[in-house]
């Protein structure tokens, strides 16, 4: 190891979660083009070395202060000028901290008070703002054309002596705690619980969807259980990556307990740990670790379900969970590339889920039993159909319905599976009786399953129940407030609104998923559809416009919602919103 003096630089997106709950793959995409355009060239031009990056933060070494505070400014200027005409609500911010001190160098890596006092002050930035340390600001004082507000001093987290802390002039006073949220959720009315995603030790990045895939299954294991509340996966994994407050998470989320832990993967051992805390009080109820060869990687998850499920409720039958835990196959290969494409379904683009769906392919060859390969297969060729992207509809949609009869053959006490299919038979082959039965099904199997709500609100809207659909699509939203995929949840609800007659609010929600997906096909003409039948014809042909610019071949007869709507008012209602909006036949 090497010591060195250094100006340290932090910087992270402030509410970087709310925003990953509100778009994942465009918040990502808004970040990347930031970075390449603006952030990354900025560093450079100081001479400045990014050390590392951690999801929406970065660290990065300079060798003066001067060069560090100026490629601050740099930053934050180009950045105000970037979210000019950017909604607050969505607008990506950076916070920046800046401290001189002494480091460790190691492996390309930097350690020390140093590193740690520059996260510290990041941390207590305004979104847009810089705050620097006194050290700092005595280098950079009569050499930087900014000028610094002097807030004092202030204790810092960890750090054992008060900073005195600079900010860019005008900035308001540095908050030392997390805003909270208004209002919170409510609790409901049962033990609740969130499982964070636990942290891959292991050293290597490709061991990521070993650890996301334990969490999954753990939180599916939790989620059947009729005397639990469980968040769902997707809002549980907005918090990935990042360093939380427990009792934050708790009132984000509404939930008592949270679940957090790491896994190690290191040759053919595996070892997990878990922590389960009160989120009310930050109180540790119970803490373990769980060792064993690969092999036993299904019976270490199980053993970590059973703790938890033994501590928050008590009065389950052993039997109970011993059928919870269940698992649907034995197979490593299999179950390897089923989280591998788990991990790319996610993304959500269609390079993310054709590479997912082979995934998915190589599992069911390695394992024709898996009941879970066939059922996200089912839900991938269900995406291809709405968002426009099958290249050959026929025999997509034949091989979507085989999967998804596949799936409920082979998940027949599996909630997921019975979901999946029912709602691939529903939209992809119109049986909306079969598709609505499973999906009941598999609610009463596992109540906490938020997908489960999802598609079930999306079949009602088709068979003309919208108001059920709302009902059932709003629990969907409070069991994943956080979803990176609400925006579908939006769809949906978007859809019921329009199938109710309630055209205005049908078209607020298609606002919600064109927000942060200004190009999805189908949201803009649900909207050009809704404006249409709500009297805006202006509104609705501007909108109809711009989706025909995207895709000049859309017509009438394309529209993949036409052959699933039951009812003939709900069936002609969206032909005639669609011609008048402009699209052809």
């Amino acid at each position: 190891m090497q010591r060195r003096l250094a100006a340290v630089l932090a910087a992270d997106v402030a509410g970087y979660s709310r925003l990953m709950g509100i778009d994942e793959e465009g918040t990502l995409a808004r970040l990347k083009v930031v970075r390449k355009a603006l952030v990354d060239p900025a560093i450079a031009s100081h001479r400045g070395r990014i050390v590392k990056t951690t999801g929406d933060g970065m660290l990065v070494e300079f060798a003066s202060a001067v060069d560090a505070v100026r490629s601050a400014i740099e930053v934050q200027r180009g950045m105000t000028m970037q979210n000019a005409d950017v909604p607050r609500e969505v607008r990506i911010e950076f916070r920046i901290g800046i401290h001189v001190g002494d480091i460790i160098f190691d492996d390309n890596d930097i350690f020390g008070d140093g590193v740690n006092i520059a996260a510290r002050l990041e941390g207590i930035a305004e979104p847009g703002g810089v705050c620097i340390s006194d050290d700092t600001y005595r280098q950079v004082r009569d050499r930087v054309d900014t000028a610094f507000d002097d807030k004092g001093e202030i204790a810092l987290k960890n750090i054992a002596r008060p900073v005195r802390v600079f900010t860019l002039a005008g900035a308001k006073q540095p908050e030392t705690k997390l805003i909270e949220p208004t209002p919170p959720l409510a609790l409901p009315d049962k033990p609740s619980i969130a499982v964070l995603p636990f942290q891959n030790m292991s050293g290597d990045p490709e061991h990521e969807y070993f650890a996301d895939g334990m969490v999954k299954d753990i939180i599916t294991a939790l989620s059947r259980f009729k005397s639990l509340f469980v968040i769902a996966r997707n809002s549980s994994f907005t918090y990935k990556g990042k360093a939380v407050d427990i009792k934050q998470v708790g009132r984000e989320l509404g939930v008592r307990y949270v679940l957090e832990g790491s896994v190690r993967k290191s040759g053919n051992r595996v070892r997990v740990t878990g922590q389960l805390i009160d989120a009310g009080t930050s109180a540790h109820l119970w803490a373990d670790r769980f060792d064993g060869g690969l092999e036993d990687i299904f019976d270490l998850q199980d053993q970590v379900t059973t703790r938890v499920i033994g501590l928050i409720a008590p009065t389950v039958e052993q039997a109970e969970i011993e059928r919870a835990i269940r698992k649907s196959t034995n197979n490593l290969d299999a179950y390897d590339y089923f989280l591998r494409g788990m991990s790319r379904f996610y993304d959500s683009t269609r390079e993310g889920v054709d590479s997912a769906l082979q995934d998915y392919s190589e599992a069911m060859k390695i394992d024709p039993n898996f009941a879970a390969p066939y059922s996200w297969a089912t839900l991938a060729y269900t995406r291809r159909k709405q968002a426009l992207w099958m290249s050959d509809a026929n025999a997509e949609t034949i091989e979507g319905i085989r999967l998804a009869r596949k799936a409920i053959a082979l998940g027949k006490d599996d909630a997921f599976a019975l979901g999946a299919g029912g709602f691939g038979l529903a939209f992809l082959g119109g049986e909306l009786d079969a598709g609505l039965a499973l999906t009941d099904r598999a609610l009463i199997l596992n109540p906490n399953l938020a997908a489960a709500w999802h598609g079930s609100g999306w079949i009602r809207a088709y068979i003309g129940d919208p108001e059920t659909a709302v009902e059932h699509l709003a629990h969907a939203m409070r069991l994943s407030p956080l979803d990176p995929q609400i925006w579908q949840f939006c769809m949906a609800t978007s859809l019921a609104m329009r199938c109710a007659g309630r055209y205005e609010e049908s078209a607020a929600w298609a606002k919600k998923v064109l927000q942060d997906n200004p190009d999805f096909l189908p949201a803009l003409l649900g909207l050009a559809i809704s404006n249409a039948l709500a009297g805006r014809l202006a509104e609705a042909k501007t909108v109809m416009s711009r989706a025909l610019q995207i895709n000049p071949s859309l017509s009438i007869s394309k529209l993949p919602l036409l052959n699933v709507l039951r009812r003939p008012e709900d069936l002609s209602s969206y032909s005639e919103g669609a011609r008048m909006a402009g699209l052809p036949e």
